[in-house]
C-alpha cells in the first residue's frame, strides 16, 4: 500500500550503482522570461521615439505618402507659434535661407509641415508662401489618419 521512492535508475540494463542521470535538456524559461521584458521595454520606447515636437494634429482621411529615398525636412508649428525645422527651434525670417543651406540647391527636395490644428489658417499658409518662395514645391501638410 505504500509508495517507495528508489534512487537507482537503470540504463540499458546497466545498474548505475544508485547514482541520478544528469539532464540533458536546457532550460529555456529564463531565456523566454527576458525575451518578454525586453519585448516590453521596446513596445513602451517605441511610441516616444517619433519625430520632435508635439502638436495636436487634425484629422484626416488622405492615404499616406510613401517614403522615398530622400528624407523630407519636417516643419512643425507649435500651438503657441514657434516654428520648427527638425527639432530646432528657427526664426520664421531665416526660414528660406535655413532651408536653401539644408538641401544644398535640391528644390526637389519634399517638406512635410506638421501644423497644430488650433492656428490660423493665414499663419500656416505664411510658411508654405515662404516655402514657395524659396523654390521649394513637394510640400505636403501632415494629418492624422483616422483609420476609415
Amino acid at each position: 500500500m505504500g509508495a517507495s521512492l528508489t534512487t537507482k535508475t537503470r540504463s540499458r540494463g546497466r545498474r548505475t550503482g544508485g547514482t541520478y542521470r544528469p539532464m540533458a535538456e536546457i532550460n529555456v524559461t529564463p531565456f523566454v522570461d527576458v525575451m518578454l521584458v525586453l519585448l516590453i521595454v521596446f513596445m513602451v520606447a517605441a511610441p516616444l521615439l517619433t519625430s520632435g515636437v508635439a502638436v495636436d494634429l487634425p484629422q484626416s482621411e488622405a492615404k499616406s505618402i510613401p517614403d522615398e529615398d530622400n528624407k523630407p525636412i519636417e516643419i512643425t508649428l507649435a500651438k503657441d507659434g514657434k516654428l520648427y525645422i527638425g527639432d530646432s527651434e528657427m526664426d520664421e525670417k531665416k526660414l528660406k535661407f535655413q532651408l536653401e543651406a539644408m538641401t544644398e540647391g535640391q528644390a526637389d527636395r519634399r517638406i512635410y509641415i506638421r501644423a497644430d490644428q488650433g492656428l490660423e489658417y493665414g499663419r500656416v499658409m505664411k510658411i508654405i508662401g515662404s516655402i514657395n518662395a524659396a523654390g521649394f514645391s513637394k510640400v505636403a501638410l501632415i494629418s492624422e489618419n483616422t483609420g476609415r
